[in-house]
């Protein structure tokens, strides 16, 4: 019994660190990048790698990102306007359409929405020539509006938020309607409520996305004041090459709202996965 118990425990113990060393891989550029943003410019490609730096110069890059000068501020709050607001129409058009696809009974529903989750298969690239043109035609290219309005739709958020909506039984809908509740009322005060953590999981997912959105800002923006912090951080580069300490230092901020995102919503995505349980 002991040898068995033995063994047992050595298999868990090779397993845990075999994870261990394979999670390191995952963490290790992480690590490196922190490092690198409180690193002088000499050091960065130092062999052996170090990740104590000899000299610290925290004050100095991070100072030197968000100085007047870089204009990382700016970048930074243009970003959270358009993350910020991407996020919060697309859920609240996305929860729309997946409630009219799953909840509202009309003639042809099915086959209208395979119709559209077809749609999923058209690779992104392919639509930036038209949006291009449609977007110069109706005066949003080159401002927030145009980035906020194309990213507010989305099929995988209907596509998402409809298996969440269809797995709530059509017995409290009908009982609502009974009791004289129209579709915006079930909507926002049956549904809703239920669906909150797929909510949060597509808030997040979308938050992410948009935040390290890099297509989309290069296409559509060419004015400076307008840029996100993805294409903010091009602005430690020079004729003479590119600063890495100044991009780590930057990219370390910019990582942050992503922590805090994740930290917020963590809870909603816990919760939902322990109530599929659950049903289950």
């Amino acid at each position: 019994m002991n040898t068995l118990t033995k063994k047992l425990d050595f298999g868990k113990l090779s397993l845990t660190i075999l994870l261990l060393l394979f999670s390191s891989t995952m963490v290790m550029p992480l690590i490196w990048m922190i490092s690198t943003s409180f690193k002088i410019e000499a050091e960065v490609f130092e062999f052996p790698l170090r990740l104590i730096p000899r000299q610290l110069n925290v004050i100095q890059n991070y100072a030197e990102v968000w100085g007047e000068k870089a204009r990382f501020g700016m970048y930074y709050l243009n970003s959270i306007k358009v993350t910020v607001l991407t996020t919060f129409f697309q859920v609240f058009l996305s929860a729309l359409g997946a409630y009219g696809f799953s909840k509202v009974h009309f003639k042809g529903r099915d086959k209208v929405f395979l119709l559209y989750l077809a749609t999923m298969m058209i690779p992104d690239q392919v639509t930036i020539v038209p949006r291009f043109v449609i977007l110069q035609r109706v005066g949003l290219y080159n401002t927030h509006l145009g980035l906020i309005v194309m990213g507010s739709l989305s099929v995988y958020g209907v596509f998402l938020l409809r298996q969440n909506m269809i797995a709530i039984p059509e017995s409290l809908s009908e009982s609502a309607r009974i009791d004289g509740a129209n579709h915006w009322r079930i909507f926002t005060q049956i549904i809703l409520p239920i669906v909150k953590p797929g909510l949060a999981t597509l808030a997040i997912l979308k938050f992410v996305w948009t935040w390290n959105d890099y297509q989309s800002p290069l296409v559509f923006l060419n004015k400076v004041e307008l840029f996100t912090i993805q294409l903010g951080m091009r602005q430690f580069a020079s004729e003479a090459g590119m600063y890495f300490s100044l991009v780590m230092a930057a990219a370390v901020s910019a990582i942050i709202p992503l922590i805090i995102v994740f930290i917020a919503g963590q809870r909603w995505i816990i919760e939902g996965i322990a109530a599929g349980a659950v049903k289950g």
